[in-house]
């Protein structure tokens, strides 16, 4: 079954769904601008096009806005996954007021704030490729890859 699918099967097949992926937000451009990549992986790979990115301050959008883009999209269930590591204040209080704030500006469409990324399985095998590939990449002189950037990231230290 796919994600939309299971989503629809979930949520209810007449209700319109839309995710917001929030993350801390950056004054580092290039950060701020990981979330569109990892929005637009996500979109792709889940097959689920009603997605915006939001960041929780420093940079726009806003999860505000992105709940203005979701609602206007049609959501009527307002999906907002934190793209953090583990729980804390941010996604304990600080996600969870900023999401009410912004549903408030928008009746009749429901929200919640999901769990973040947090321990999984899956998160060990990441954590292996990532090591795997810019340990390779630093022992064999490689340029940057894209991941990092020429000015820092996986560069072998003597």
């Amino acid at each position: 079954m796919t994600f939309l699918e299971q989503l629809e099967q979930l949520a209810g097949a007449d209700e319109r769904v839309g995710i917001i992926v929030v993350d801390h937000g950056s004054r580092r451009q290039q950060s701020n601008e990981l979330l569109n990549d990892v929005v637009a992986m996500f979109r792709r790979v889940s097959g689920f096009d009603l997605v915006e990115p939001a960041h929780m301050e420093l940079a726009e959008p806003s999860i505000a806005t992105a709940f203005a883009r979701s609602a206007a999209r049609g959501a009527e269930l307002v999906v907002v996954f934190p793209y953090f590591l583990s729980p804390g204040r941010h996604w304990n209080a600080d996600i969870p007021h900023l999401a009410a704030e912004a549903a408030a500006q928008h009746a009749g469409v429901k929200h919640l704030v999901t769990q973040p990324l947090g321990l999984h399985d899956a998160m060990a095998g990441i954590m292996q490729d990532r090591i795997l590939h810019c340990v390779g990449r630093s022992l064999q002189g490689g340029k940057s890859c894209g991941l990092c950037s020429d000015d820092g990231g996986c560069r072998l230290e003597t």
